[in-house]
């Protein structure tokens, strides 16, 4: 249960209208700002009550929804916000898909309208194109070319709208929003949020565990349009009348510095939010800055488990230690989580107040301290379903219970270590080897940037470890270097017998490592 010192949101609750309301008396103070300029917090008032608006002009009705693909930029959190404010349901989807994958999303949400980047509409026009779903307008943020009829642009759509639309009248357990899952190994889920779902993230995790300030200024490299990002850059700085540095390109190392160092908006974030990936990425650049071009007070990560020498390096550099926690689609952001001031690298933390965690063995028993178990979370911002899906919704929801997916080892501290997912495991000998630990040895070599562990059967059929390595520019090593130097710090079962040297690794849009992928390619290699 949520701990009794956080009010529950009211019976009538508007998630949006909760964001205008608390941040009523900021009119001037900047809420968002993006390479064309800022969004004050009363222009955002504004502006997501003129959506919600024309939105409803277009007969689009209470519960329905609308699908919005667009880059990290001012007009996302308008659109996003104003048609939660409606009550109408905004979909948000990955701005890096393909036309068929939106395709599939736009009759699965059965959209009945498209907020769209200008960059990104020719793949929702091939969609549409392609498909019998029919919508009601496509309204295109920052065009880049001239407009066809059915399709208007962001600003005329808000400039046409009459001003005085009042809050839906919804309550906290009314849909709010969509997000899909990554579809890392089959098609995206749609997952299904309610309007008391991202209140209860903001109060338990933004407040509870990061003290986030109205002071802070807040940079994400994570997308708006995935669940970490979206708490990030928009419903954890909106609860506490922050600011946001929102960023429509990716997060190469050369981008997140351009914004650390005040390159944008002449402001340096306060908080950064990142994933293992990226601060990878930034420590091996040649262009990292230095320490005192930065004013960061702190740094999360998420995504996938962060190795302890990452963490260790990073604070090393920056002065500030990276928060690590784990979060997912399902729970809308984190529930197990270091916290500011009480780190321990290697570890992903304690259970956030408010969430309960257990560790379960196959048949559902509690597993020993010490021992990999599935993860178990019970926590108020569990999603309500996956659209459609009857029986992939009863697998992963169990009775106020969310099964995660993902292994993990209960320590004595009270701390929780990842072991991996759990289609990742591997038994080597008998024994279960997590690939992350194997990779997180790997990592500490100076050479090595990234590493990916998978199992693959030899001759006689038994499993075997196998790693894949990217090694750092400049740098150069031997696969009889790193067998040597992984056995030197695990158990002996656990070295890779065999490692290959590649470019790079497969990834999802988040950066999560695609292990099943190279697991394919193996099967794939054997079968020649």
């Amino acid at each position: 249960m949520p701990p009794t010192t956080v009010t529950p949101p009211p019976d009538l609750f508007n998630f949006a209208e909760h964001l205008l309301t608390v941040n009523a008396e900021r009119a001037a103070k900047a809420a968002f700002i993006d390479d064309d300029g800022s969004l004050s917090y009363g222009a955002l008032d504004e502006r997501v009550r003129r959506m919600a608006a024309a939105l409803r002009a277009l007969g689009i009705r209470r519960e329905e929804r609308v699908l919005l693909a667009m880059h990290d930029c001012n007009d996302w959190p308008v659109a996003f916000l104003g048609a939660i404010y409606a009550g109408i349901v905004p979909v948000a989807v990955n701005t890096l898909l393909t036309a068929d994958d939106y395709v599939y999303m736009l009759e699965h949400s059965r959209a009945h309208a498209v907020l769209v980047s200008g960059s990104l509409l020719p793949a929702i026009t091939s969609a549409l194109t392609r498909s019998d779903h029919e919508v009601a307008k496509v309204i295109v943020s920052r065009p880049v070319a001239p407009l066809h009829p059915a399709e208007v642009e962001f600003e005329v759509f808000l400039e046409n709208a009459t001003l005085g639309a009042r809050a839906a009248r919804t309550g906290p357990d009314d849909p709010a929003f969509w997000l899909y899952s990554s579809g890392s190994t089959g098609r995206p889920k749609g997952t299904v949020h309610s309007h008391g779902n991202p209140y209860w993230t903001c109060e338990l995790y933004a407040k509870g565990v990061l003290q986030m300030r109205s002071d802070d200024v807040c940079f994400s490299a994570a997308k708006l349009f995935f669940a970490y990002g979206l708490g990030n850059a928009l419903t954890f700085p909106l609860s506490v009348g922050a600011t946001t540095i929102l960023m429509a390109e990716r997060p190469t190392p050369e981008a997140t510095f351009k914004r650390l160092t005040g390159g944008v908006g002449n402001v340096c974030p306060t908080i950064f939010y990142g994933a293992p990936t990226g601060f990878a990425g930034m420590l091996a650049s040649l262009q990292l800055p230095p320490r005192e071009s930065v004013a960061l007070r702190l740094v999360s990560s998420a995504g996938e488990a962060l190795p302890a020498e990452l963490g260790e390096r990073f604070k090393a550099h920056f002065g500030v230690d990276i928060v690590d926690g784990i979060g997912s689609t399902e729970m809308l952001h984190i529930f197990l989580s270091n916290r500011p001031g009480e780190v321990r690298y290697g570890t992903t933390g304690w259970p956030v107040p408010g969430y309960e965690i257990e560790l379960r063995r196959d048949d559902g028993e509690p597993v020993p301290e010490g021992e990999p178990g599935d993860l178990y979370i019970h926590g108020p911002s569990a999603a309500m379903m996956y659209w459609g899906n009857r029986q992939k919704t009863r697998e992963t929801f169990q009775g106020g219970w969310t099964k995660s997916g993902d292994k993990y080892v209960r320590n004595s501290d009270g701390t929780y270590t990842y072991a991996g997912r759990s289609d990742d495991m591997l038994k080597v000998s008998g024994i279960y080897v997590s690939p992350f630990e194997v990779e997180a040895t790997l990592v500490q070599h100076p050479a090595v940037l990234e590493a990916a562990v998978i199992g693959v059967e030899d001759a006689e059929g038994l499993t075997k470890t196998k790693a894949f390595v990217v090694i750092k520019q400049g740098a150069a090593t031997t696969d009889a270097e790193l067998k040597a130097f992984v056995k030197d710090r695990l158990a002996p079962y656990k070295y890779p017998r065999a490692i290959e040297f590649v470019d790079e690794l497969p990834k999802t849009a988040t950066g999560k490592i695609q292990r099943f992928r190279l697991r394919e390619r193996e099967r794939a290699a054997q079968a020649n």
